[in-house]
């Protein structure tokens, strides 16, 4: 009854009405709040795994990269010690038929330098297309080539251990037979410097396969250390300097030079050895044994012509990044002239005379010992051969032959080698 008369009561009805629609927003909004807050609290959250479980994993991963690395590593070494190892039977075609002098018919070859500034200017822009053309031959391997990787312009991560692979920052680049295998035996005791045992012939024979691939060549070196490897026949491939400019216009260059006719005479020897049947030296060396005209299209006299394949190595690099060393001198004084080395090089005078001793028996000096050993180490067998006797009147045709150039050459270089002038 007391309910009938409230609402009967028009005002207590609309009071009523609107008591009920509060009451009934406000039971809402408290149910939507709870609903709310248990969806919340029963979300999902981040799960983080254990350090236990990213160990597991982490090790896992590495474990299988550096499997990878290790396979990688053992193809590429049996397959670059396979093409490494080869060398030509017949060294007198080592030399291409555009390296030799276009003034041969006479027997003799005339020392003209040509103008060098026109041809500075045109050899900066050679370098920068065999730059542009390499960068564009190293892209289209990185798909195809077995021996490319990804690496940026300080090198890459060494597939054992620490350290780097860095293009050579110095190079060794002659001359056959005039005792480079020694100065590079020697300078592999140095601690800041590593290098390529075999010779890579990168710049002469294997150019086209890239610059990332000639890095994967080089050895793992850490800060600090440099990056070295040697072949002779660069001083006397006319694309060279050219070549190597472009991959770096700060690159040191090592020459090891020799009596020429010492070194032709050693050359011949080194080929008669694998090849017992080929003319004696004496029919080689003359174009006409009558005129006596000397056949400067073979290999072995040409390389002795030295100011003729300089002058081309200055067109591209400036003499102070040049070092010239005695081939005597590094048999008669090691020490000396690994010093003179080592200041090029901007290295630490580590070796020194008590690193050598001269062995009697081979007539050259020996490391006491050597990198990476406690024992005495002597270059192998096939130095120091025993030379084949080559008559005086033939010996002193070459002299007279040599004898400009050897002249030009000391005026180059500024030093004087003293080879019978």
């Amino acid at each position: 009854m007391a309910f009938k008369t409230v609402y009967s009561d028009p005002l207590s009805r609309s009071i009523f009405k609107k008591f009920v629609v509060m009451l009934c927003s406000l039971l809402t909004s408290l149910y939507l709040l709870h609903c709310l807050m248990d969806r919340c609290s029963s979300m999902p959250t981040p799960v983080k795994a254990s350090s236990q479980v990213v160990g597991i994993f982490a090790t896992e991963l590495q474990d299988l990269k550096s499997l990878r690395r290790k396979r990688l590593l053992k193809k590429w070494t049996t397959e670059s010690k396979a093409r490494l190892s080869y060398e030509s039977t017949d060294d007198t075609k080592r030399i291409s038929e555009e390296s030799r002098f276009d003034d041969i018919d006479t027997g003799q070859v005339l020392y003209e330098p040509g103008p060098q500034v026109d041809r500075v200017s045109e050899n900066r822009e050679l370098s920068r297309d065999i730059l542009l053309s390499l960068d564009d031959t190293v892209s289209s391997k990185r798909l195809s080539h077995r021996f490319t990787v990804k690496t940026g312009s300080t090198g890459k991560l060494s597939p054992l251990g620490e350290g780097r692979k860095e293009l050579p920052q110095a190079l060794i680049i002659g001359v056959k037979k005039g005792g480079t295998r020694a100065l590079l035996e020697f300078l592999r005791v140095h601690p800041d410097l590593r290098a390529v045992g075999a010779e890579p012939h990168f710049f002469d024979r294997n150019y086209e396969n890239g610059l990332e691939w000639y890095r994967e060549l080089m050895p793992k070196t850490l800060e600090g250390q440099i990056t070295m490897e040697k072949t002779p026949s660069y001083f006397v491939t006319r694309e060279a300097p050219a070549r190597i400019s472009a991959m770096s216009r700060d690159t040191k260059l090592i020459v090891v030079v020799r009596d020429p006719i010492t070194r032709a005479i050693s050359d011949y020897t080194q080929t008669l050895s694998k090849n017992p049947d080929i003319p004696t030296f004496e029919s080689l060396i003359f174009k006409n044994r009558t005129t006596g005209l000397i056949d400067t299209s073979w290999s072995a006299i040409q390389i002795g012509i030295y100011a003729k394949h300089l002058d081309n190595w200055l067109q591209y690099f400036p003499m102070g990044q040049i070092l010239f060393v005695s081939g005597e001198s590094l048999i008669s004084d090691p020490a000396g002239e690994l010093g003179r080395v080592q200041d090029f090089l901007g290295l630490k005078r580590i070796i020194t005379d008590k690193h050598f001793y001269f062995n009697q028996t081979k007539g050259f000096s020996c490391l006491k010992k050597a990198e990476a050993s406690n024992k005495p180490h002597c270059l192998g067998k096939t130095k120091g051969r025993t030379h084949p006797n080559i008559h005086p009147e033939v010996v002193q045709r070459l002299r007279d032959f040599y004898r400009p150039f050897n002249r030009k050459f000391y005026q180059m270089t500024g030093r004087m080698f003293g080879w019978h002038d």
